[in-house]
């Protein structure tokens, strides 16, 4: 520690008193900056604030900046994703947060496309914040700013928070005329940054950092003809937010919904592949505009869309009785990326509201049949919470809000179309009573949509990247339990189901850094499959990543010992202390010992052996993976426990038998490494095996042990990024 004592200063606490910040979310933000303040992260080694999709990060950084304010930091400079969406979004809730230190002068918040020139000196010592959208020229002008234009600012201590840290802040391409591997531009404006402001910490928010967790922690990178220094993103320590109250994520929808008589239990409805083939584009041979009323190719789209009318309308009434204030709600369609399909099924939700409408003013006996299943539908899950309206009222509702062309309907694909329908606060607005929002990849990370009940998904990739399936997630967040009753959420049985899977992948990376077993490496849970990957390949490009499967072999290989002399001590010690765990009656048999035992082991081994160029042995991911695996367990009797083997007397050759391959080898199948595939079921098993270490067969002529760690059977496939480590 630098012996720095956190101060919880009047930014922080005027900040904190005034949101009402519950104690668990200020534990987190003052967990965040002691860490940053703590001397072994600084800007080379950044942290990590990992939340929830829509889990209140903006507002847990926002508090976060307060106290770096009270504790010497002069400037925060937030990186956002590169929309405007979310830069004005920021900017507001800044704008709100900070509202009293603006108008006392004591802080200056600025969005970087606006700064103005020639500021004054008095002016440059308030706390600044700047908000920077991740874009070159954004990039560039801040660069400028801090360098050129003021460059008093790159002396003072800074904050830089790059929010979304896994979106665009890194990336590669390989360069095959050339043959090199080449930094993307955002990622490399980035990392200037970071070096030109010399008293700096730099901290990642996001929700899905697998990408992150998956650099490598040195990025000295030579590649034939180019050679770079890219500054390390592996996180240096995580901090975990909060869930706040009222928040619905991935369990209400993937876990919770499996649970009967439950509010989730109704929510999930599938579409049928036809449908979103339907979707797509435009063919009459599937089925034509004008049947959109009763054509069962589009049936869930039509059924979803009344779900959606009903639902909002049966909300009003409850409301109105309650006399509380009436809600504007929305639906989202986001099945393809192309515009073309985009506008294709804009036609469609044109035609059924057209032909909706026009049923209300005729009494087509049609709409009635429509409203009655939704009513139908939602009433299994109105039911849980409260009483249902009648079905007279309810009916009456919808025509009415028919009739008033309440619903609207909104195309957004571009960027230029989101900042149109932003509203004050940076979110899209709810201009009618009813919205429908029809988009692709622009509908993702930092959209706000509030009050959606209705989001029919259908984007099928090849092969999914968690990463970004997991953005497209809009309706996590805060709901009420009111709401919920009449949300429904539309998509392929295939796709709901990646989705669940992403659901546990994502709660066992918490889950292992609420049990420490996170420690230095993480480990992220893996599809085996292969249709899910954690994120986009040219993100890792310059990582070495190893996946730990069940059964999977572990073990160090291209090592030598180091001189006899040298290790004696060291030898004696570990004999003595390993075979007098054996048991009397039976040397061969396995016995249990705990993690703390297992690791001074590992460690005793590793100070004996010296390495080749390029195969030193990683003996932190190692430790690593046998702590996690055992803290995974799913045997509460053996949680935190490793099973041994031992066997000694063992004379294996340094090399293969044509000379130059290193034998990777010296366990055997017939005898303790058959015994492991055996034992190792719910926990992991680590074999030490005591080598001879003979000269003639290439070793230093003295005796040594040999460890290979067994995964366990019963494990879920897991990734982590790793320099040296080798694996079966």
């Amino acid at each position: 520690m630098k012996g720095i004592t956190l101060i919880k200063g009047d930014f922080y606490n005027t900040l904190t008193s005034k949101r009402q910040d519950s104690d668990a979310l200020k534990l987190c933000m003052e967990e965040t900056i002691q860490k940053l303040l703590d001397s072994e992260t600084d800007m080379h080694k950044p942290g990590m604030l990992l939340g929830n999709i829509q889990g209140g990060k903006t507002r847990a950084f926002i508090g976060i900046i307060a106290l770096a304010f009270d504790n010497e930091y002069d400037m925060a400079i937030i990186l956002t994703k590169g929309t405007k969406a979310l830069a004005r979004q920021t900017y507001a809730r800044l704008k709100e947060d900070y509202r009293e230190f603006i108008d006392d002068d004591m802080i200056r918040l600025y969005d970087i496309l606006h700064i103005p020139e020639g500021l004054s000196g008095w002016v440059l010592k308030r706390k600044i914040v700047m908000i920077v959208k991740k874009e070159t020229n954004n990039l560039e002008r801040t660069i400028r700013a801090i360098v050129s234009t003021y460059s008093d600012l790159s002396n003072r201590k800074v904050l830089i928070i790059d929010d979304e840290a896994d979106f665009a802040s890194i990336g590669f391409t390989r360069n095959r005329k050339e043959g090199i591997i080449e930094l993307n531009r955002i990622a490399s404006q980035i990392d200037e940054l970071r070096k030109k402001v010399e008293k700096s910490d730099f901290l990642q928010v996001t929700a899905t950092p697998y990408s992150l967790y998956l650099q490598p922690d040195e990025s000295n990178i030579s590649v034939k003809t180019q050679q770079f220094i890219f500054e390390p993103i592996r996180p240096a320590f995580t901090v975990l937010l909060p869930i706040y109250e009222g928040y619905i994520g991935g369990d209400f929808y993937f876990k919770k919904s499996k649970e009967e008589n439950t509010i989730a239990y109704y929510v999930y409805e599938e579409i049928f592949e036809e449908e979103l083939i339907a979707l797509k584009k435009e063919d009459r041979r599937i089925f034509k505009l004008e049947e959109a009323l009763s054509h069962n190719k589009i049936e869930i789209i039509r059924i979803g869309i009344m779900n959606f009318i009903v639902g909002a309308c049966i909300r009003w009434l409850q409301q109105r009785k309650a006399k509380e204030r009436i809600q504007k709600y929305c639906f989202v369609v986001h099945t393809e990326r192309g515009k073309q399909s985009h506008e294709w099924q804009i036609q469609i939700v044109d035609k059924l509201k057209d032909l909706f409408i026009y049923s209300a003013h005729n009494n087509k006996p049609l709409l009635a049949e429509l409203v009655r299943k939704s009513y139908e539908d939602l009433s299994a899950s109105i039911r849980i919470v409260d009483k249902m309206p009648p079905f007279k009222e309810v009916f009456e509702e919808v025509v009415t809000a028919l009739k008033d062309d309440c619903v609207m309907i909104r195309k957004v694909n571009s960027e230029t179309e989101v900042e149109q329908l932003l509203d004050d606060n940076g979110e899209l607005e709810r201009t009618a009573p009813l919205n429908i929002f029809i988009g692709g990849q622009i509908l993702d990370r930092g959209v706000t949509i509030r009050n959606l009940i209705g989001f029919y998904y259908g984007r099928r990739p090849g092969r999914f990247q968690q990463d970004t399936v997991l953005q497209h997630s809009r309706m996590f967040g805060y709901r009420t339990k009111e709401d919920l009753t009449v949300t429904r959420f539309y998509t392929a049985l295939a796709i709901y189901s990646i989705m669940g899977r992403i659901n546990e992948f994502d709660n066992a990376l918490r889950e292992g850094f609420e049990k420490g077993a996170q420690k230095g490496v993480v480990f992220i849970h893996k599809d085996t499959s292969n249709k899910l990957i954690p994120c986009s390949p040219h993100k890792i490009l310059i990582s070495s990543t190893v996946t730990i499967t069940p059964n999977k072999r572990m073990l160090p290989i291209g090592f030598q010992t180091d001189y006899k002399s040298k290790i004696r001590s060291t030898l004696d010690k570990l004999d003595d202390f390993i075979l007098s765990k054996i048991p009397a009656r039976d040397k061969n048999k396995p016995f249990i010992i705990d993690l703390d035992t297992a690791h001074l082991i590992i460690d005793m081994i590793d100070s004996m052996f010296v390495y080749e160029p390029n195969w030193e042995w990683d003996v932190e991911s190692f430790k690593a993976s046998l702590e996690f695996l055992s803290k995974n367990s799913n045997n509460p009797k053996t949680k935190g426990k490793v099973w041994c083997i031992v066997r000694t007397g063992r004379k294996i050759s340094r090399f293969r038998k044509d000379g130059i391959t290193f034998s990777d080898a010296p366990d055997t199948p017939q005898d303790e490494l058959g015994v492991a595939y055996q034992i190792a079921i719910d926990e992991p098993a680590l074999i030490l095996l005591r080598q001879e270490g003979l000269k003639e067969q290439d070793w230093m002529d003295s005796p040594f042990w040999w460890p290979v760690m067994v995964a366990p059977k019963k494990m879920q496939p897991v990734i982590f990024a790793s320099e040296y480590i080798e694996v079966e």
